[in-house]
């Protein structure tokens, strides 16, 4: 009785692939237990096959329901051609498809179908892809052709407005994958800089594109990034931001591990330096890797100056960095716990100026530092001249009514701006917003533990930074591990003859930079 059930029921499984209707659930159970019989791998086998072939009434099933798709047909019925009116360029399709169907004789169309603009495609799928990307889909014979003619809108070309230029090139990437591409190009007229064109995403289907410049870069990175590009399952990816927060080595960390940016020729830089490039369709912004936590401490305009100028910025750079994750930390720390570190004349102003304020100096540390980054929040949304304004007077008004109401003391109002503009210097946006989340850690730890809770707070600081990896690269380095020849080029901008020539440490593989280190 059981062996006829299931005879049964394959019956019904074989009735339901050959017209099209398979329950998964029935299925399932018996797939699993069951290897598929021969004849029944013949049948879907040959159902799959008549679904991938590319036909226009599959085509247009698979497309319904969308208002800018164009179906026309010619020569009685005998050719389609199906696209979209939205993707197209309007007069390169009339020139090149509809005024040729309309005024050629039919009979000499297989000479047409010859051309390199028609390509020909007869999988489904590929055919619904090239018409999402801007193809024009022709129907005749039994054959398929794919005809370019993408035409979108596209912003031109312009100066980053979140990456200033001080001395340098003022153009900047935008959203079309083709123009980025060009403005690599430009800069590097090598046959040796290859590209790995990807997909990402199963609706999207996202183009990413993987440079590098061969013999510079490392192939086991440029493999490790193709991998997992090709490892993410996701939906759609809608900007290169997304993307990177995907393949991060370590996700939970609040530091960027892929340095991000606009401007074309920090790119080619870091092309140049052996670093792998990353470009996402529809995305101005571009990554690299493999990166280190000094990167974001650099600028070009630090190479379009005097070496001196350079190294004196960027080392004024990482005293910003240090006062706005200490500062008013130490505040707190001296103000709660630690008076006798005061000189007298200024413990006097410190003690004047608190005399009114209710709150400790944690309390009040924290409410000013949430005051700064809601005006930061809300110059950096409002168009620009609006912002300006309302971060200039917003602080002036809110500074001076917090001080007359005894909420706050002007000491600490200094502290917080100084903090605050410290915070600014940092040339990356991301690794700027990182520090002042972190800042708040070391406010807590000083308001707790004093002196002790900062240098608590920066070793744990250090010891996560240390521990961080982008690509299975150390994220410290070269510091840890220690290569003293990339300092001239990383901790300082050296003159070009003592910079050392090639690649850096970190863009080899960890047994190659360890000899080289040797």
């Amino acid at each position: 009785m059981g062996r006829f059930r299931t005879i049964i029921k394959r019956i019904k499984i074989l009735l339901q692939k050959a017209t099209g209707f398979i329950n998964l659930h029935n299925t399932r159970h018996l797939n699993s237990n069951k290897q598929v019989a021969p004849y029944e791998k013949t049948i879907s086998d040959t159902v799959d096959k008549s679904l991938k072939v590319a036909t226009y009434e599959n085509t247009l099933k698979e497309l319904e329901n969308c208002f800018d798709l164009v179906h026309r047909s010619f020569n009685q019925d005998e050719i389609h051609i199906i696209y979209f009116s939205s993707l197209v360029d309007s007069q390169t399709l009339e020139w090149e498809i509809l005024s040729p169907l309309r005024e050629m004789s039919f009979s000499h169309f297989d000479k047409t179908f010859q051309q390199s603009l028609f390509k020909c495609e007869d999988n489904q799928e590929k055919v619904i892809n090239g018409i999402l990307e801007g193809n024009v889909s022709l129907f005749t014979g039994g054959k398929t052709y794919l005809i370019n003619v993408s035409g979108f809108e596209e912003r031109s070309i312009s100066q980053s407005e979140s990456e200033t230029v001080i001395n340098g090139p003022h153009d900047s990437f935008n959203e079309v994958l083709n123009t980025n591409v060009s403005l690599i190009r430009r800069r590097v007229r090598s046959p040796r800089l290859k590209m790995i064109k990807l997909s990402v995403g199963e609706i999207s289907k996202t183009k990413v594109l993987i440079i590098y410049i061969e013999g510079i870069a490392h192939a086991d990175v440029v493999k490790n990034l193709k991998e997992r590009i090709q490892s993410v399952k996701i939906d759609s990816i809608t900007d290169a931001n997304v993307l990177i927060q995907i393949i991060d080595d370590h996700q939970n960390s609040p530091f960027p591990q892929f340095y991000t940016t606009e401007r074309p020729d920090i790119a080619v830089t870091k092309l140049y330096a052996g670093k792998v490039v990353g470009l996402v369709d529809d995305s101005p912004n571009i990554f690299c890797t493999p990166s280190s936590f000094f990167d974001f401490f650099e600028s070009p305009d630090d190479y379009n100056q005097p070496w001196i100028l350079g190294t004196g910025v960027r080392i004024l750079r990482y005293m910003a960095l240090f006062i706005t994750l200490i500062l008013t930390a130490f505040y707190v720390s001296i103000c709660t716990y630690h008076y006798e570190m005061i000189p007298l004349s200024l413990l006097q102003s410190i003690m004047q100026s608190r005399s009114r304020v209710p709150f400790p100096p944690i309390v009040e540390a924290i409410f000013l530092e949430i005051v700064i980054e809601l005006l930061r929040e809300a110059g950096a949304r409002l168009p620009t001249k609006i912002g300006q304004t309302i971060g200039i007077v917003g602080g002036i008004v809110i500074g001076q009514a917090a001080v007359e109401a005894g909420i706050t003391s002007n000491i600490l109002i200094i502290v917080v701006a100084v903090s605050a503009i410290a915070s600014f210097i940092v040339p990356s946006y991301i690794m700027s917003a990182s520090i002042r989340m972190v800042r708040f850690f070391f406010i807590l730890m000083a308001g707790l533990l004093g002196n002790i809770g900062i240098f608590f707070a920066l070793g744990i600081l250090i010891i996560h930074l240390t521990g961080l990896t982008n690509l299975s690269s150390p994220y410290f380095m070269p510091i840890s591990p220690t290569f003293f020849k990339d300092w001239m080029d990383s901790i300082v901008r050296g003159p070009f003859y003592k910079i050392r020539k090639g690649q850096p440490a970190q863009s080899m593989m960890q047994n190659d930079g360890e000899k080289e280190r040797n």
